[in-house]
């Protein structure tokens, strides 16, 4: 079989060229072309703009033999976590040939991917690398090859210009500044069928799929910072960002909240989709387990290497060694560390009068850990109108273990309410599985 990978959101000449070179190798062998294509997010987080039947149909009138869902992916990891799940499908579905688009050559590409084999982890790599995600897919296919013993033949055709690169953006954003009609110099870009397909789908008002931002700004307007602290991918310095700005009104103002707390795009839109579909750290990290026992994911990005390295890292830092200084050593020496705890207690700043009122309430409060407004770990014990507030008593390199894992985007930290030598304590336990 060969296959393609894709958003096709909407299907243009591009995506076109593609399709009739996998339908070329296909007809040397006799295979069948097969189109991975995502189904409730882009690979960029996002809704989509062309409903997934309508560009299922556009890839089929384009020689397609069978188009394929790919969901449940892209509003719960990154692409680092994501590439790898769908290339292991892929090759356990039968894929043999792969077909891209990219203007750097094959060999380039797998010049450099090398680096990335090699480390075995597809975190971090720089945005400044030409192809990027051509580079990313190159690397986990050839680390694929040690589980399944044969892997993906890549095949690298050109990116199509008409006179700049096509993009999908651009065709989607000239679309609606035109009233939702598709305006003459974006038709040139676009096959017949797409067009057709896509003004049918205009007429029935069945394009430019949105977010729900009714229910994203009610969760960002209305949640609490506990609450929010479950939810993957928001940190404690966004989480801290979004309550100084409460009450957001529209998107832009969700976008400005985001940027000010150091997101960029994708991770906002990963984000921000996440808050939608509710998507908890404990789900996120389930998922990523499930593909780490079936050796998918690199055991550079398992879920104990993530808990190990904040772990290095706090104790480097109370050596005086900096934060990206043991970063980078840990990343580029491979570094094991099997003494990180998952279980600490902390202690509290209590008054004899929340005391005695715990004391009364003890086996029915509910415990939960969050940032609080000046970046301090601290937890809320709550039973119905009842609510404590206290910063937590750490060693300090257990606050630095803690607060990496809290910003780590889906490791999930659980706290309940213990006695310990007559006093009240907080077990604070870092989930891993």
């Amino acid at each position: 079989m060969i296959g393609i990978s894709a958003d096709f959101d909407p299907v243009h000449k591009g995506h076109e060229k593609l399709i009739a070179k996998a339908k070329e190798i296909g007809n040397e062998h006799g295979d069948k072309v097969a189109i991975y294509l995502n189904k409730d997010y882009s690979a960029n987080h996002a809704p989509f703009f062309t409903p997934y039947e309508s560009r299922k149909e556009m890839a089929l009138k384009l020689g397609a033999d069978k188009v394929i869902p790919v969901e449940g992916l892209h509003h719960r990891l990154t692409l680092s976590y994501s590439v790898p799940i769908r290339i292991a499908m892929m090759i356990e579905n039968g894929v043999v040939d792969y077909v891209d688009a990219s203007n750097v050559t094959k060999t380039k590409i797998e010049n450099y991917s090398k680096k990335f084999v090699n480390q075995g982890i597809f975190i971090g790599i720089d945005r400044n690398l030409p192809s990027r995600n051509v580079i990313r897919w190159f690397a986990v296919n050839e680390f694929l090859k040690k589980k399944y013993n044969k892997n993906m033949t890549f095949h690298i055709i050109p990116e199509l210009k008409i006179e700049d690169k096509i993009s999908g953006r651009n065709i989607r954003n000239r679309i609606i500044q035109n009233n939702m009609e598709i305006p003459e110099n974006i038709k040139e870009l676009l096959p017949k069928s797409t067009i057709k397909i896509l003004e049918r789908e205009i007429k029935k008002n069945n394009i430019n799929g949105v977010r729900n931002w009714k229910n994203i700004l009610h969760k960002l307007n209305s949640y609490s910072r506990p609450h929010l602290m479950k939810i993957a991918y928001l940190n404690g310095n966004l989480i801290n960002e979004i309550l100084k700005r409460r009450l957001h009104h529209d998107f832009e103002s969700v976008w400005a909240t985001f940027r000010r707390g150091n997101y960029g795009p994708v991770l906002t839109r990963l984000a921000i989709s996440s808050l939608q579909e509710n998507v908890e750290k404990e789900e996120v990290l389930k998922l990523i387990r499930t593909y780490e026992n079936k050796g998918v994911i690199p055991s550079e990005q398992s879920i104990d290497k993530v808990i190990g390295r904040a772990w290095y890292v706090a104790s480097e830092n109370q050596k005086g060694i900096s934060a990206t200084e043991a970063n980078n050593n840990f990343k580029m020496n491979k570094i094991k560390v099997d003494n990180h705890p998952l279980n600490i207690t902390a202690g509290l700043n209590l008054t004899n009068f929340e005391s005695e009122k715990i004391k009364k309430n003890m086996d029915d409060l509910k415990t939960e850990i969050y940032i609080d407004a000046n970046g301090k770990i601290s937890c809320q014990i709550k039973k119905d109108k009842f609510k404590i507030k206290t910063k937590l008593k750490l060693p300090k390199n257990e606050v630095t273990y803690l607060r990496y894992l809290i910003d780590s985007h889906f490791i999930p930290i659980k706290a309940k309410l213990i006695k310990k030598d007559k006093n009240f304590r907080i077990s604070i336990k870092i989930s891993n599985n």
